[in-house]
C-alpha cells in the first residue's frame, strides 16, 4: 500500500477517534464555553489563534513551477550524488517552485536557503525520496557540549540538510512609554513616524538583574533559576490596528505586562527569508542502530532559523535523529508522516521529532516511532500550537527556560506513559512556562496533574484521559475532568481562529 494512502487512513482514523464520536453528550470548558462566550483576552487561557502561516488567517499556497532540478544535472536513480545540482537549482530560481520529480536523490550536503518565495517540491511523499547516506557530523562537523559539559555534537538538538535560515529584520522604532497588562492591546510611543496601520512590529521586553520578567512567566513560580544567568530579552509580534497620534493599538492582546523597568520599545518586523516552503516529498537517512541520548550526529531532516512564514507539508521522514527544527515565527508544518525502522534504544529511535519556535504551528502528523522527545519547547517558545496528531507513546518535552502560552490539542498520545517526560539543564526553571494548556488529549494510561517541577499552577489541563476529579480554581490549578471524546470544541485552536475572524 502507498505511504499515501496509509498516511490519509491514518489521519482519517484520528478524526473518527478524536473529533466525530457522536455518540458521547458534548461537554464545554468553564475557560471557553460552547463559542467562546465565556472567553476574554485576559483569561487564563490564551489567544492561539494566530499561530502559523500569515497568522493562520490564509491556506498554505501552491507556488507555480519555476524550475525542474532535472535541468541542472539531477538524475534521481539512487546511485549518483545529486548534491550539486540541487545547490544550482536553489542559486538560479529566482522564486517559484523547484520541481523534483520522482526518484531518489541522493544528496550529501546541507541545501541552504536564504532568500525568500522558494519552494522545494516533490511530486509526493511514496514518490520523490532524498537519500542522506552521512550525517551532518560527517560533511560539516560541528562539536559541541551538553549543558553539564558531555561531549556532544551540535546537531543532536539542531541543524538539518534542507535548512532554510535569515534574519528577523528588527530595528528599533521607539521606546514605549506606557505600561500595559497582559491581554490589552493600547501602547504610548515616544514617536510614531514611520508607522501604518497593517504594519507587523515587536514589542520587546528586557529582564532585569533581578529575573523579574523571567519570573513574570512563569506566574511567579519559575523553580530553581540559579543558573539563568544571562537576562532574557523577549519579543511579540503583532500587527498595528489602529493610531491616533503616539498611541497604537495591537491587533492582538498582549501575552505578557510591559513594565517600564523591563524597557520596552517597539521594533519593525522585516524578516529576509519567507514564503520558504517543502512539500510532497520523502527523507530518507540510513537504518542504523540508534545509540541514545547525545550521541547523535546529525540525520536531521529540515531546519529552519529565523525566518517567517514558511512552511513543510505533506513530507515523511525515516530513520532520522531528528526530524524538523520550526524555529521561526508563524511556520506551520501540516501532514507530516516520521517513521524509523532503526534499532530503538530505551523504546526510542531519535532525539527531536519535531522542535517549535514562536507562534508556529504542527498538525495533522503521525509519529509512527518514538523520540525522546516528540514535540520540543525550549527558549521562551511562545504561542505554538500541536494539533490533530498521533504517535506511538508522545512526550510533549518542555525544556525550561521560560516556554509559555503554548497548546496541545486533539492528540492520540498512545500509551500515554511519557507524556510528561521532558529534558532541559538543571536550574534553568520549571519545564513548562505560565499558562502551558493540554487540550482534549486521548492517551492508554490515565493522566493526573504533572509533578510540581513540571510547571505552574496557571498552566490549564482540559479534557485529558484520567480518573481524577476536576480542580478549577481561576488562581490556582485548572484540571477540567471531561472525557476526551466528550470535549467540545475538539480543536481549540480552530474555534478561536474561526471566533476572531468572524469578529473582524
Amino acid at each position: 500500500m502507498k505511504q499515501t494512502s496509509i498516511f490519509s487512513r491514518g489521519l482519517a482514523l484520528i478524526t473518527l477517534a478524536l473529533a466525530l464520536n457522536v455518540f458521547a453528550e458534548p461537554r464545554s470548558s468553564g475557560l471557553w464555553g460552547d463559542h467562546g462566550e465565556k472567553w476574554i483576552p485576559q483569561s487564563r487561557l490564551p489567544d492561539f489563534s494566530f499561530a502559523g502561516y500569515h497568522f493562520g488567517e490564509d491556506p498554505l499556497p501552491r507556488l507555480a513551477v519555476a524550475a525542474n532540478a532535472r535541468d541542472f544535472g539531477a538524475r534521481g536513480d539512487g546511485k549518483h550524488d545529486d548534491t550539486q545540482a540541487f545547490i544550482r537549482a536553489i542559486e538560479e530560481t529566482e522564486s517559484g517552485a523547484v520541481l523534483i520529480p520522482a526518484g531518489r536523490y541522493v544528496i550529501s550536503d546541507i541545501l541552504w536557503i536564504k532568500k525568500p518565495n522558494l519552494v522545494l517540491r516533490g511530486a509526493g511523499m511514496d514518490k520523490t525520496t532524498l537519500v542522506f547516506p552521512k550525517s551532518l557530523d560527517d560533511v560539516r562537523p560541528n562539536p559541541g557540549q551538553t549543558t553539564s559539559g558531555r561531549p556532544t555534537s551540535n546537531y543532536s538538538w539542531s541543524g538539518g540538510f534542507l535548512w532554510a535560515k535569515g534574519n528577523y529584520g528588527m530595528q528599533s522604532i521607539s521606546p514605549i512609554t506606557s505600561e500595559s497588562k497582559r491581554g490589552e492591546k493600547d501602547l504610548a510611543l515616544e514617536k510614531s513616524s514611520d508607522l501604518e496601520v497593517g504594519q507587523r512590529v515587536v514589542v520587546e521586553i528586557s529582564d532585569t538583574n533581578e529575573k523579574t520578567l523571567f519570573n513574570h512567566l512563569y506566574s511567579g513560580d519559575p523553580g530553581d533559576t540559579e543558573k539563568v544567568v544571562k537576562p532574557i530579552r523577549i519579543r511579540f509580534v503583532s500587527r498595528v490596528a489602529a493610531m491616533d497620534g503616539k498611541r497604537i493599538k495591537l491587533e492582538r492582546p498582549l501575552r505578557f505586562d510591559i513594565k517600564k523597568e523591563w524597557k520596552p520599545r517597539l521594533l519593525r518586523f522585516a524578516p529576509t527569508v519567507s514564503e520558504v516552503g517543502i512539500e510532497d516529498l520523502a527523507f530518507e537517512f540510513p537504518n542504523t542502530p540508534y545509540k541514545g541520548h547525545f550521541t547523535e550526529t546529525g540525520c536531521n531532516a529540515i531546519a529552519f532559523n529565523s525566518v517567517s512564514d514558511c512552511w513543510v507539508r505533506n513530507v515523511r521522514i525515516a530513520n532520522c535523529d531528528s526530524g524538523i527544527y520550526l524555529s521561526g515565527m508563524f511556520c506551520t508544518a501540516d501532514r507530516i508522516l516520521i517513521e524509523s525502522q532503526r534499532k530503538p534504544n530505551g523504546g526510542t529511535t531519535g532525539h527531536h521529532g519535531v522542535s517549535f519556535g514562536t507562534d508556529c504551528m504542527l498538525q495533522n502528523f503521525d509519529f509512527k516511532t518514538h523520540f525522546i522527545h516528540d514535540i520540543t519547547l525550549s527558549y521562551l517558545n511562545a504561542g505554538n500550537v500541536s494539533k490533530n496528531g498521533r504517535g506511538i507513546n508522545l512526550s510533549l518535552d518542555h525544556h525550561k527556560k521560560a516556554n509559555h502560552e503554548n497548546l496541545f490539542c486533539n492528540l492520540d498520545a498512545g500509551e500515554g506513559t511519557d507524556l510528561w517526560r521532558c529534558g532541559g539543564g538543571a536550574a534553568l526553571g520549571k519545564h513548562c512556562g505560565a499558562r502551558g494548556t493540554f487540550w482534549r488529549i486521548r492517551s492508554e494510561q490515565n493522566q493526573k496533574w504533572p509533578r510540581t517541577a513540571f510547571g505552574p499552577d496557571s498552566m490549564n489541563l482540559i479534557g485529558l484521559q484520567t480518573s481524577e476529579p476536576s480542580q478549577t480554581d481561576l488562581n490556582g490549578k485548572w484540571f477540567e475532568a471531561i472525557p476526551p471524546d466528550q470535549l467540545h470544541p475538539a480543536d481549540l485552536h480552530a474555534a478561536q481562529l474561526d471566533r476572531r475572524l468572524r469578529k473582524n
